[in-house]
């Protein structure tokens, strides 16, 4: 947890558990597996936290010791005080976006814009164009890729801006095109800031998917017994995905670990346990 909160970028992502034993809550009461992915370079973390709740307390105590200056997460805005208490830059997602987009054409009518594109097809063109553009700047150090964005990253962004205020008035409020936009809109400023720095993200997809195993094991194992399942399981999954994240196989890093933890009575030893230090 130390070494993940020396970054100066974290992502953030929250997914729904059942603990049957959690006091004075019901069994069927939803509670919340937390990740928060990111760490010095070379050294990724990807950190799983229980919580039986998903207020915004969880987050200041996530970040209580973070010194950092990027986070990044969805649009939940239980993320937004503590993030601005902590004096925090906060990104949103992209993909968040782009996927209601993706809703609103799946939505609508086949044939019936008579080979017209729709206002929600045009605007998952553009914001197309700005995935292009990262997979052509996926190569380049910090610094470049930072150049690159403002000088064509910005320019994009400010005209699908423009054009999301002329069209906002203009869409039926009911539909899922113009949830669309205005979810865009009201996410704006957190969506344009992966362009403050190379190493930031156009998304939130790292976590997201340091996330997915957790949420896919869930189907089969369906619940933890008490809170103390939830943060083993928790300790499981942060060993587990730190492991992937530092090319590691988690079953020798497990394996490893389980096979010398016993023997590691310094802080030395233990420091040789984590998965960046292992060969």
């Amino acid at each position: 947890e130390a070494v993940q909160l020396s970054a100066d970028y974290l992502q953030c992502d929250e997914t729904r558990m059942r603990v049957l034993k959690e006091p004075g809550m019901a069994a069927t009461s939803t509670k919340w597996m937390w990740v928060m992915r990111g760490g010095p370079p070379g050294k990724v973390v990807v950190m799983f936290n229980y919580a039986k709740t998903r207020a915004s307390t969880v987050v200041e105590r996530l970040l209580a010791r973070f010194t950092g200056r990027y986070f990044q997460s969805d649009g939940y805005v239980g993320y937004d005080g503590p993030c601005k208490a902590k004096g925090v830059v906060h990104l949103g997602c992209l993909d968040h976006a782009r996927r209601k987009v993706v809703d609103a054409i799946r939505a609508q009518p086949k044939g019936s814009a008579k080979g017209k594109a729709s206002v929600a097809q045009v605007m998952l063109s553009k914001i197309n164009a700005l995935y292009r553009l990262e997979r052509e700047l996926a190569e380049l150090d910090d610094d470049e890729r930072h150049e690159a964005r403002q000088r064509r990253a910005v320019p994009l962004l400010n005209s699908l801006h423009a054009w999301l205020e002329e069209k906002q008035p203009k869409v039926a409020a009911d539909t899922l095109t113009r949830k669309a936009i205005n979810y865009t809109l009201n996410q704006w400023d957190h969506l344009v800031r992966y362009t403050e720095h190379g190493q930031l993200r156009i998304s939130n997809v790292l976590a997201e998917n340091a996330i997915r195993p957790f949420a896919v094991g869930r189907k089969g194992w369906l619940f933890a017994s008490s809170p103390e399942g939830a943060k083993a399981l928790a300790t499981f999954f942060t060993l587990v995905e730190s492991a992937k994240a530092n090319g590691v196989d988690p079953y020798v890093y497990l394996q490893t670990v389980i096979g010398k933890i016993a023997a590691a009575d310094t802080d030395e030893a233990l420091d040789a346990l984590l998965p960046w230090n292992l060969t």
